[in-house]
């Protein structure tokens, strides 16, 4: 029986079943019962493991498809009536095609299994920066991932009313044919189709897929902001806590920050950090004329290689009860999960994520996929935020924008203006690391780290960003800043410690925006003192000639770094807003 009378919800779902021909369905109320219901059904048919109760309590092992591991970036679509509008950055479908294309994939395909109607709220239920969507799955790993990840159930629906403000998502499993797998957003029409996928990725539809593509649009038309950032707050020893949003590419420790334990010397004197996202913030004017944030998100769905006691703690720890762990290895001595990264004892007796017999100690295959995962409830974290499902979100002090660069970018800098910040956000780049993905050292191009993720033309997004600005009291607004954790000297070695320690870099840009701290003004923008870092317990290894060549400025790196701007400004011709160009012309001046 529907949960809802509201008629858009109704009509949508009456012409969705008909064309995918389900043989029940049933609707998602959010109840614990149905949920363990579920979990029976999935353990039943294999889709899930259930792990070590006493270990891992309530966490379970899935396996997705061999050839369906992660997001697939050249299946994914952006369909707008007109190609510049999806922009230079983003693969166009025209939405006639694109919709004649997947109806014809996605017909029948439900036969012989249940649909699942999925009611869930972006953001907690009833805030006035929250969105509700719909995703119909025939998948019950969906279910029980949508469970986590975001809030789902009959109050989504209650607060939904008979609004027409919903993200409509279909997702059909179909084959798991990579050959015919899309996914496809429609901005204008609120609506995600996702099909021949059953990674998390593709089809967990509140996450990029609408957390993202679909709410960077919604926000361009509405005046807000949807962002790949996480959102800390970091809380002195008077007991102020003010917070920060940061984005950074992947393979640039976001998660890490973001879930950040401070150094001793910090800890001792009383600095904490919480967690209020990892990932995703949307970001609203408030009343008080400041810019508000929320985690649109419920959990983390965090890349599992990698993750250990030592590298994120925090993080491990959200794993360690109510998580669905997906393609890592299976512990057959304790019946537990391991992962390259995990600790130096790989299990002798064990299944890969492939599902095959896997001795760790011998093989030179990896137990884990690369991009293995685990869906974590937020509330595990041992840092999260007490704001965390505050409705109004928290006043955010800074952007921070981060790349990976061995030798361009200097420790920190501040932007010198909004603009300017705009500017700095919208050319970062980082490095390639790994053999594998082609030359080492290669910059890629990232604004925003949104490049992948933003739902319409990346000029409009910029001018957007810039829109924003212009709208809120310079007295007010963020500060913009830009770090770089992974410069490196000539040896080749990190010059910065980085995880914990990054906290030291927090406090003086957290200075900076309260008027505390004096900063060098340099060609690309304002640099720390070195008096002005608390560079405290460190003092063996950051030493000052070190600490001079982390904040340094080469103007003929810089000078190389604007050609390669100017080309990637290059591509979005017209679309370009003035403001930018003239903050590139400026760089150009300051280096000359």
């Amino acid at each position: 029986m529907a949960l809802t009378k509201n008629p858009s919800i109704l009509a949508w779902l009456e012409e969705k079943i008909a064309l995918v021909q389900p043989d029940s369905v049933v609707w998602i109320d959010g109840s614990e019962a149905q949920l363990d219901a579920l979990r029976a059904q999935a353990l039943a048919s294999g889709e899930l493991l259930k792990l070590n109760d006493e270990k891992l309590p309530d966490c379970y092992l899935h396996r997705t498809a061999v050839n369906d591991v992660a997001r697939v970036e050249h299946r994914t679509f952006i369909c707008t009536p007109t190609e510049a509008q999806a922009g230079p950055t983003n693969n166009w479908k025209d939405p006639a095609e694109a919709y004649e294309l997947l109806y014809n994939i996605a017909r029948g395909s439900y036969k012989g299994r249940t649909a699942y109607v999925i009611p869930y709220s972006m953001g907690p239920v009833g805030s006035p920066l929250a969105k509700a969507g719909i995703e119909l799955t025939d998948s019950i790993y969906v279910v029980l991932n949508m469970a986590i990840m975001t809030r789902i159930g009959q109050a989504v629906l209650d607060v939904l009313g008979d609004s027409n403000d919903w993200v409509r998502g279909l997702h059909c499993r179909c084959n798991i044919d990579e050959e015919q797998r899309y996914i496809c957003q429609f901005p204008q029409d609120n609506t995600i189709i996702s099909v021949n996928s059953g990674y998390g990725g593709n089809v967990l539809l509140g996450k990029k897929c609408f957390a993202l593509r679909i709410a960077s649009y919604q926000g361009k038309q509405e005046g807000w902001q949807a962002e790949h950032m996480l959102i800390l707050g970091v809380e002195n020893p008077q007991g102020e806590v003010r917070y920060i949003c940061a984005a950074f590419p992947s393979a640039c420790g976001k998660t890490n920050l973001a879930m950040l334990i401070p150094p001793e010397g910090y800890l001792k004197a009383g600095y904490k950090v919480w967690t209020v996202g990892d990932d995703i913030a949307w970001i609203r004017k408030g009343t008080d004329g400041r810019l508000w944030a929320i985690n649109p998100e419920n959990g983390f769905f965090g890349v599992a290689p990698g993750t250990n006691a030592h590298s994120n703690y925090n993080a491990l720890a959200s794993a360690r009860q109510g998580t669905i762990f997906t393609n890592v290895a299976l512990n057959l001595d304790d019946n537990t999960v391991w992962w390259e990264g995990l600790d130096k004892n790989p299990p002798a007796h064990a299944i890969d994520w492939k599902g095959n017999p896997w001795d760790g100690t011998t093989s030179s295959e990896n137990g884990a996929h690369p991009n293995s995962r685990f869906t974590a409830p937020a509330k595990n974290c041992p840092c999260i935020s007490s704001e965390f499902e505050a409705q109004q979100g928290v006043p955010i002090s800074a952007f921070v924008f981060g790349g990976r660069r061995a030798k361009l970018a200097p420790l920190v800098y501040q932007s010198r203006t909004w603009n300017h910040g705009v500017f700095v956000g919208a050319i970062m780049a980082s490095e390639t690391t790994a053999a594998a993905s082609g030359a080492v050292g290669v910059v890629r191009r990232d604004p925003m780290a949104m490049l992948p993720f933003c739902g319409y033309n990346m000029g409009d997004y910029w001018q957007h960003w810039i829109d924003i600005g212009a709208s809120l009291d310079p007295d007010k607004a963020p500060k913009i800043f830009n770090v770089n954790w992974f410069r490196k000297s000539d040896a080749g070695k990190f010059l910065w410690p980085g995880f914990g320690d990054n906290l030291r870099v927090l406090d003086w840009i957290l200075d900076r925006c309260a008027g505390k701290a004096d900063a060098d003004e340099t060609s690309i923008g304002y640099i720390p003192k070195a008096a002005d870092l608390n560079l405290t317990g460190l003092e063996d290894e950051v030493g000052d000639a070190q600490l001079a060549e982390l904040l340094s400025v080469d103007p003929a790196l810089w000078q190389t770094e604007v050609e390669g701007i100017e080309t990637f400004f290059g591509k979005f011709g017209d679309k370009l807003p003035a403001a930018l160009q003239a903050e590139l012309d400026t760089l150009k001046a300051n280096l000359a």
